[in-house]
């Protein structure tokens, strides 16, 4: 796991799920549960594994989350590989810190070294900090390549936005995700 040190009080751990300690896993699902009042379900969970997550300390309490998973997006007939930033989240009593874009900048850093897009579902709080640091709303329609094909997504217009790294991309234009258990954005 690489460590690295931060000013002041908080460090912040970068690593791969199968890097991760299970008790470290347990208390970032469990400071996530506090961040979204409850409203973390199992398959929001299962949705941040499988790739790199930056956790934030503070002493011996995870005080942030958030991860990057690779995902497929589609448009405009290319298939995108996509670094998907999923359960970013910093403990109540911590917002406003700056954690948030500390492990914001550890996840843009790895999407911009491994990915050709990045992409996230963001809440109303959290539209803020993605908009600061570049990330550019998705204006067109959401869509998921489902069991019975392509189906619209209307619920995610509006809440999807890309960190597209000086790709060209029509952001009016139609945007479809691969499919998933759970939400499919």
């Amino acid at each position: 796991m690489a460590d690295q040190s931060q000013p002041g009080e908080f460090l912040l751990q970068v690593a791969h799920t199968a890097d991760v300690d299970r008790t470290m896993l347990a208390q970032a699902r469990e400071m996530l549960d506090i961040a979204f009042e409850g409203e973390m379900t199992e398959h929001d969970w299962e949705h941040c594994l499988g790739g790199m997550h930056a956790i934030a300390w503070r002493g011996e309490s995870v005080v942030g989350h958030a991860s990057v998973i690779q995902r497929r997006l589609f448009h405009e007939g290319h298939a995108l590989r996509t670094g998907y930033v999923e359960g970013v989240a910093v403990h109540p009593d911590w917002q406003r810190h700056g954690i948030g874009g500390l492990m914001m900048e550890a996840l843009e850093r790895i999407i911009e070294n491994a990915y050709d897009i990045g992409a996230l579902g963001a809440t109303d709080e959290a539209v803020n900090l993605y908009e600061h640091r570049g990330w550019i709303r998705w204006r067109g329609a959401a869509s998921a390549l489902s069991p019975r094909g392509v189906v619209r997504t209307p619920d995610e217009d509006d809440c999807i936005y890309v960190f597209p790294k000086g790709r060209a991309l029509d952001f009016t234009g139609e945007l479809t995700c691969d499919w998933r258990d759970g939400d499919a954005w």
